[in-house]
């Protein structure tokens, strides 16, 4: 269900395993409610991710470095970024994706040309095979569905993510890679690479995480 990958004093960061809800579903625990089972004491969410999506997620140990951490999301000041595979040719290589988001039908969103509150995602991708591309992708706000909608608007729905499109695979090709913030003046950063999934175990793509995005923070990202 979830990897520790650290325990720190005032929060707790692990890895989702991909296709684990999040929430609680038809009397079967979530990840969250699990989590507390398994340590024995309350842990509060700060913010979450589908259940398609495997990667990194903090929990805090008390309401008030749950209230310190979300507000640090709420003014962008944790930096999250995303590796995705898709299929297809996306309409553009790298850049940015920005446009407001609204709902669509059978619960999707879809992006909008207008600009009164834009989802902003910026990305770069890495060929693998033909027709298959790596996303790194860097959303700068934190909208339902963001980069799955975001992927689809290029053409190239995430594999797995047959909501939006994307063809069936053996999991939801959409993990939560990095984590770097500042909290009580000390500088955090949480890599974890995907560990499921054959596409992301590929040396191709092993060897452009590993290598080219080791360190997503530092790059030069596109303003456009």
């Amino acid at each position: 269900m979830y990897d520790l990958v650290a325990n720190e004093t005032d929060f707790l960061v692990v890895d989702k395993h991909p296709g684990v809800d999040f929430h609680s579903q038809s009397g079967e625990a979530g990840l969250a409610a699990q989590l507390q089972q398994n340590l024995g004491y309350p842990v509060f969410a700060v913010h979450r991710l589908d259940t398609l999506t495997s990667g990194l997620l903090l929990f805090a140990k008390s309401s008030e470095a749950a209230h310190q951490l979300a507000k640090r999301f709420s003014e962008r000041r944790i930096q999250k970024f995303y590796l995705a595979i898709a299929k297809g040719k996306p309409t553009k290589k790298q850049g940015k994706i920005q446009g407001d988001m609204a709902k669509s039908r059978r619960g999707q969103f879809k992006l909008m040309r207008s600009q009164d509150n834009p989802a902003i995602t910026r990305f770069y991708s890495h060929a693998l095979q033909e027709g298959l591309r790596l996303y790194l992708l860097k959303p700068e706000t934190g909208k339902t569905h963001q980069l799955r909608v975001a992927l689809a608007s290029l053409g190239t729905p995430i594999l797995g993510d047959q909501r939006y499109g994307g063809d069936d695979a053996d999991r939801g090709y959409l993990h939560a890679y990095c984590l770097s913030f500042e909290y009580n003046s000390t500088h955090y950063h949480y890599r974890s690479p995907p560990s499921q999934g054959k596409m992301f175990l590929t040396d191709n793509c092993q060897s452009c995480i590993n290598t080219e995005w080791f360190s997503p923070e530092h790059l030069d990202w596109p303003t456009r």
